[in-house]
């Protein structure tokens, strides 16, 4: 059934009086209203500082259980920042840490069109620093007492036309790994060649949505959001998928599959350009 909005706000309440914690975002699919029985909750705890882990685990148990732990801050790589994977009446609940000066100064790189695919576990492609923004402007503020996050999200409400444009720019990338795949095809190197086509994949799914004006945040479902931008490549998610199919050790099926998807990249190409006119 999932965790009700009051619910949500008395965690919400508990969570922004730990020492440390400046607001609270409920964010992922919840937010957006796409949430299904079967999604995990997302809670952003924004910080500045010290943050005090053991006040906040002392919260966490109260509404999961003493089993429930939450780690220090970094505990999950240097993006990512740390949190708790709880299960909270039944549904799971995931608390996730936002450093607020890091965000800001993020914000401001997307603004000047600056951003970066991190080494991050847990994403295949790298987090995107630009999702730090993304996760602001879609979610949905709980609590912020001193409007620090709201202020931050007023200046988000629309898209950074350079970091469109940088999104966009970066598209030489997919050129090149078009390339570097093809040199995976006489060793019969699927896994080399599969790596190449997701990391092209992601670069031209950011791209669209970037010249489309709208937000990318998450690897999980990036195809298919980005099939439905208005402007897309026909076919988007088809091809992908007809891409990745072709995938074995036979020569011959990998040049299918790079071929697929280096049409699909100069059809992004063409489909960005005519979006961000």
């Amino acid at each position: 059934m999932g965790l009700s909005d009051a619910r949500l706000a008395e965690i919400a309440a508990g969570v922004a009086a730990v020492p440390g914690v400046v607001g609270v975002v409920l964010g992922g699919s919840r937010a957006r209203g796409t949430h299904t029985p079967e999604s995990d909750t997302d809670l952003g705890v924004y910080y500045r500082g010290a943050l005090d882990v053991d006040r906040l685990g002392a919260v966490a148990r109260r509404f999961a259980g003493e089993a429930a732990q939450v780690t220090a801050p970094g505990g999950w790589g240097p993006w990512v920042d740390g949190g708790g994977w709880l299960e909270v009446d039944g549904a799971a609940l995931d608390l996730i840490y936002r450093d607020l000066d890091r965000v800001r100064a993020v914000c401001a790189d997307a603004e000047a069109g600056r951003y970066a695919f991190a080494q991050q576990s847990g994403h295949p492609l790298g987090f995107a620093s630009h999702a730090y923004a993304g996760e602001l402007a879609l979610g949905r503020i709980l609590s912020d007492p001193a409007g620090e996050l709201a202020e931050v999200r007023d200046g988000l409400r629309t898209y950074p036309p350079a970091l469109a444009q940088a999104l966009v720019d970066g598209l030489w990338e997919a050129d090149f790994v078009v390339a570097l795949a093809r040199k995976g095809v006489s060793r019969s190197d699927t896994a080399y060649v599969a790596g190449c086509l997701f990391r092209l994949v992601g670069v031209c799914a950011h791209a669209l949505h970037g010249a489309a004006g709208r937000w990318l945040i998450n690897e999980k479902g990036a195809v298919a959001a980005t099939a439905a931008l208005p402007g897309a490549p026909q076919q988007f998610a088809e091809r992908v998928d007809r891409a990745f199919a072709a995938l074995d050790a036979d020569p011959l099926r990998l040049r299918l599959a790079i071929d697929i998807a280096a049409d699909l990249v100069l059809d992004t190409a063409d489909a960005c350009t005519m979006m961000i006119r």
